[in-house]
């Protein structure tokens, strides 16, 4: 009881942390809020409307340019369809290949084009904020070069990927040597091109493995064939067989479109002691050449056989003319044991008995 009476009596009567805050004390509280926010209500407001212009400007801005390349891709569309099973139409891609590839291309420049304005937009409203934007830019770039390290491999197939479709090197339909890999292309991607092999297997190839393409369905194919005879056939003759071959061929369903030029006669490739090789060229549409070449051959063959003329390795000729046979064919060639006295004769004649020696 002592020690709470002087306790309370050592104390302080103008101590406010003691005491209970009072409605004076929330009234002052609350004017220096409200004059706070009255001094500061207009840098808010102002960076609030400046951030929500950024955001409406880019979000207008990402949709246009996006529409823009949709419809653009869609034109591109179009023109292929309409050009499609037309003589021109013949000339260009296929309607699949040019969708995949519009596709492709509309998906790069659409996801470029989203990541550009955003991100621009995201500096912007960080700037509006007051803060430094270098340390940010800094460490963005110190981390993106050490993604971009590792995955090199990644980014090399993409980029590589990307060109090849702007540059229109191959589509779907084609026929190509990829080098690693070769067989019809059934599928582009920008970072993996699927082949299908002659053999049915399909081969994913990576665009950044690719080192050198030739496409074999681009322009148009050679077929060549070459005729062997024998070396004693009449040049003439199997010219003028070869070019008669060549004009009925060139005149006949489907074979008229493959045929985009005249069955040429080369002439002698080569000349041996037991054979000469006659060239045939022909120029045919992309990725025909293999049903050309043995349409030829086929035809050459019946042509040849009709007009007498002897590849090497058939049948030979037949003699016109039966010669009598020998008479002395059928006659045994002479015995040395017909003689008594030749060597032989002798060795194989029996030994005499020896003499009677009784007597």
């Amino acid at each position: 009881m002592l020690l709470s009476v002087l306790s309370a009596a050592g104390s302080d009567p103008d101590d406010k942390s003691t005491k209970p805050p009072t409605l004076e004390d929330a009234q002052e509280s609350a004017t220096n809020a409200a004059s706070w926010v009255e001094q500061n209500w207009s840098t808010w407001l102002s960076i609030g409307l400046r951030i929500l212009l950024i955001v409406a400007i880019a979000v207008v801005l990402r949709v246009l340019i996006r529409r823009a390349i949709t419809k653009l891709i869609d034109r591109m569309n179009r023109t292929a369809q309409a050009v499609d099973g037309t003589a021109l139409g013949g000339l260009l891609v296929n309607v699949e290949r040019r969708r995949q590839r519009s596709q492709a291309i509309g998906s790069v420049l659409r996801s470029v084009a989203s990541f550009v304005i955003l991100g621009t937009a995201a500096l912007m409203i960080l700037g509006t904020f007051q803060i430094n934007l270098a340390p940010l830019l800094a460490s963005a770039g110190v981390a993106g070069v050490a993604i971009g390290f590792g995955a090199r491999n990644l980014v090399t197939d993409f980029l590589s990927g990307v060109f090849m479709i702007l540059e229109d090197q191959y589509g779907v339909g084609d026929s190509i040597d990829a080098g690693v890999a070769s067989g019809e292309v059934i599928e582009v991607g920008l970072r993996v091109t699927k082949l299908r092999g002659d053999n049915g297997e399909i081969w994913y190839v990576r665009n950044g493995e690719v080192k050198r393409i030739g496409n074999l369905s681009q322009g148009w194919s050679t077929a060549g064939v070459d005729v062997t005879v024998r070396p004693d056939e009449d040049l003439e003759k199997v010219k003028a067989t070869l070019t008669e071959v060549g004009e009925t061929m060139a005149k006949d369903e489907p074979w008229n479109e493959r045929l985009w030029g005249p069955v040429e006669i080369l002439g002698l490739d080569s000349v041996l002691l037991d054979q000469m090789v006659v060239r045939v060229s022909a120029k045919t549409m992309p990725g025909k050449a293999l049903g050309v070449e043995r349409e030829l051959r086929w035809r050459i063959k019946q042509a040849f056989d009709a007009a007498g003329i002897r590849i090497v390795g058939g049948l030979p000729l037949q003699a016109t003319e039966e010669t009598a046979p020998d008479p002395s064919a059928g006659v045994a060639a002479p015995s040395a044991y017909a003689s008594s006295t030749s060597p032989q004769s002798l060795a194989a004649s029996p030994i005499a008995p020896p003499p009677n020696l009784s007597k």
